[in-house]
């Protein structure tokens, strides 16, 4: 059985590695790995398969960045001749990025299987481009993997039907479990001269929280104020420095290196990478996000969480969980935090099935659905496609 994966994106890759591996143990499957290039920073793309252990990609179609037609519309017309000279038995797509669309609706018009990995999770936004792509990748799936009940009732809402739809769990949690004695070795607290101390994490990038100047210069004086209760660190997703590099009045710069810049208590760093990142999560006394994927991360690290929207598509992390959706209003941040810090949450357990397992979950009903026997072989071939 010939499984073409798509990856596109950092959450991707990690969604991804528990899948290969377990794919790649059974005897009567050839995964084809297929990187689209959205997330074009090679270096950042080399770390995560490294750290990771994802073997090299078969192909990778170096998209790069544009805007939402753009990227979608390159992963379509560059993908196309891959899945045309591969013909494998199903497509796998993980997630809600662009290239989770773009894969999903190019290999249903070749009449290949689509399984969708993470289906189900609905914001109820549409204003969210990952909402879209979310929707139009469930409709056209033939296999649904959902995270949790959410995802089963969304689906079969929709029209779903049934038997399509399975509730296996959740990879994030398998790569966290399988990953833990690698971060938990990690350096990054001591490097930044933080062991033992408290402190916040902080990721953003939602466009609804960075693009507009005046948005993000008062989550900028936001934390500023939090800092003065207790330090803030922020690796700073690559759109997010470009835009405050523009505004130069907030500091003078943002360091290329990994160095940390120190400014009014606030601790920038360029983007971390897997280990590095989970094991300063892991760590905090409290993280504010408007990630999807850390919401459920932090729930597994029992570390308290503040999403930074006014939805979340991923509610088991509220009701089990140690996630509390707050809200974009920088004004609510200081006191939310202080409150939360004063009276943390007290989760429940973790979430049905998010036990380290989802991927052998997956590949058994995957072998089950394709009658258990191998199909035929797999070009091994590896290539950047133009």
């Amino acid at each position: 059985m010939k499984i073409l994966n798509i990856v596109g994106a950092r959450p991707n890759f990690v969604k991804i590695a528990p899948l290969i591996r377990a794919m790649g143990s059974h005897p009567f499957m050839t995964p084809i790995l297929v990187h689209t290039g959205q997330h074009y920073d090679g270096p950042m793309s080399q770390q995560f398969f490294r750290e990771l252990d994802i073997v090299p990609p078969d192909f990778n179609l170096g998209v790069g960045s544009g805007s939402h037609a753009v990227q979608t519309a390159e992963v379509m017309r560059r993908l196309e001749p891959v899945l045309e000279a591969a013909r494998p038995d199903l497509v796998l797509v993980v997630g809600d990025v662009n290239s989770t669309l773009a894969a999903a609706l190019t290999a249903v018009k070749l009449h290949i299987p689509v399984a969708h990995v993470e289906a189900g999770l609905r914001s109820f936004d549409r204003t969210m481009p990952e909402e879209i792509n979310r929707l139009v990748t469930d409709a056209v799936a033939d296999l649904l993997f959902v995270t949790e009940e959410s995802g089963r009732q969304n689906l079969l809402r929709e029209g779903i039907a049934p038997e399509r739809v399975h509730f296996v769990g959740n990879v994030m949690i398998d790569a966290l479990h399988a990953f833990r004695s690698r971060w938990e070795r990690s350096p990054i607290v001591s490097a930044l001269g933080l062991h033992g101390d408290p402190y916040v994490v902080l990721t953003l990038h939602r466009p609804s929280n960075v693009d507009d100047p005046i948005t993000l210069m008062n989550f900028v004086e936001a934390l500023q104020e939090l800092a003065r209760h207790v330090p803030v660190v922020f690796p700073v997703h690559p759109r997010v420095k470009q835009h405050l590099l523009l505004q130069g009045h907030l500091f003078e710069t943002i360091p290329d290196s990994r160095g940390p810049l120190y400014s009014k208590g606030v601790v920038y760093l360029d983007p971390l990478g897997y280990l590095d990142f989970i094991a300063l999560m892991s760590r905090a006394r409290l993280v504010l996000s408007d990630s999807g994927g850390i919401q459920e991360e932090t729930t597994i690290l029992g570390v308290p969480c503040l999403t930074l929207r006014d939805t979340t598509e991923r509610p088991v992390t509220v009701s089990h969980g140690t996630n509390r959706v707050i809200g974009a209003d920088p004004a609510r941040i200081v006191g939310e935090v202080l409150r939360t810090l004063e009276r943390p949450p007290c989760p429940n357990g973790p979430p049905p099935l998010w036990d380290g397992q989802a991927a052998g979950r997956i590949v058994k009903i995957l072998l089950e659905a394709f009658g258990g026997a191998p199909v035929r072989e797999a070009p091994r071939r590896r290539g950047v496609v133009a």
